[in-house]
């Protein structure tokens, strides 16, 4: 099983990035994802979650209206696109595999939003 997260970079306050996860090694489609941050010395937060089929998302308050997070079950790919970012948005992103009592974890994509 893989989880592999890309995107991540430098970022200004404002800016957007888009994070993806690649997934491998089981049946992605039976799977919900989601993702988690966490930021120095802070515990990991969800950010948001996607249902296997894609029907039905939810975020974390502080990101509505500024994340969005999506998937291409053909693709076995899952996306975070964020925007408005902000300094306190910094964070490692983590991909999150979840059915069942069956979970993955990918390594994390760091994102740094600073001027």
């Amino acid at each position: 099983v893989q989880l592999v997260e890309s995107g991540g970079g430098l970022v200004q306050p404002g800016g957007s990035l888009r994070l993806s996860c690649a997934a491998s090694g089981f049946t992605f489609s039976s799977y919900a994802m989601s993702w988690y941050r966490q930021a120095p010395g802070k515990e990991r937060e969800l950010v948001a979650i996607i249902t296997s089929a894609g029907g039905s998302t939810n975020y974390a308050d502080s990101m509505k209206g500024r994340f969005a997070i999506s998937r291409d079950n053909n693709k076995n790919t899952v996306y975070l696109q964020m925007s408005s970012l902000k300094p306190e948005d910094t964070a490692v992103y983590y991909c999150h595999a979840h059915s069942g009592w069956r979970r993955y974890w990918g390594q994390g994509t760091q994102v740094t939003v600073s001027s």
